[in-house]
């Protein structure tokens, strides 16, 4: 099993697509193992998009993430990295294929519903960024025993 960071951005938040989300990747297997809703401020920011800070974008991307809050994930399961990043789709909804996340749902390159960590690595350090030693929790589904 393998767990990894979602952020579902803010448009997703103003757009009341929540749920619509979540129920992707519960329909798909996946496990909500940490789930909270956060304010992100300047520093959390900076150090998320730290390779993106020398870019003349990112005031634009800071002041887009504090724009409303966002939902930061925990989700497990087979691959489940691999498995979330097929969901979701293009980074550019423009590029996204149709039943995709982002396909369905984003609007902009910029207001493109969500986050996800793109390797085991960056999942770690992502979800203790957002999660740190608490948040996260193991338990078995009732579907675990008969998958």
């Amino acid at each position: 099993m393998e767990t990894t960071l979602v952020l579902l951005k803010p448009d997703t938040i103003q757009r009341s697509l929540v749920w619509q989300v979540i129920a992707r990747f519960e329909a798909k297997g996946l496990k909500i193992v940490g789930m909270k809703m956060m304010q992100l401020d300047d520093s959390i920011i900076e150090e998320h998009y730290d390779f993106l800070m020398d870019k003349p974008f990112f005031p634009k991307i800071k002041e887009y993430m504090k724009s409303a809050p966002v939902v930061a994930m925990a989700i497990s399961g087979v691959n489940s990295i691999a498995t979330i990043r097929a969901l979701w789709g293009a980074t550019n909804p423009q590029e996204a294929n149709p039943g995709t996340i982002r396909g369905d749902f984003g609007l902009t390159i910029d207001a493109n519903i969500m986050h996800a960590s793109d390797s085991n690595e960056s999942a770690l350090k992502e979800l203790n960024r957002f999660f740190g030693e608490e948040g996260i929790f193991e338990y078995d589904k009732i579907t675990d025993s008969v998958l």
